[in-house]
């Protein structure tokens, strides 16, 4: 895969972009002050970011979808919710073609 983004000076490519964002959700899934619901839906996420078969794009927008709707369950504490918006955030810098 070509380097397609520029990060202060280096390239990520978005293989590595998902895998940063896969490490954040797996902080998330073994911090036990985050609820139950909160860590499934980010297993849930982690699983599509890891899905065969699917290109970079699909799966962003996928698991982007899903953080939407994790982001929004006012039972998630501050600091995941702002890792959520984190995630998602690098997520929407992969881009679509």
């Amino acid at each position: 895969m070509p380097p397609w983004r520029n990060n202060g000076g280096g390239f990520i490519s978005a293989d590595k972009v998902i895998k940063q964002c896969i490490e954040v959700l797996e902080r998330i899934m073994g911090d036990d002050a985050v609820p139950r619901n909160i860590r499934r839906s980010a297993e849930n996420v982690k699983a599509i970011l890891l899905q065969e078969g699917l290109t970079e794009a699909v799966k962003a927008a996928s698991a982007i979808s899903v953080l939407d709707e994790i982001s929004n369950d006012p039972n998630i504490p501050l600091h995941t919710r702002t890792l959520i918006w984190n995630v998602a955030s690098q997520l929407e810098t992969i881009p679509v073609a």
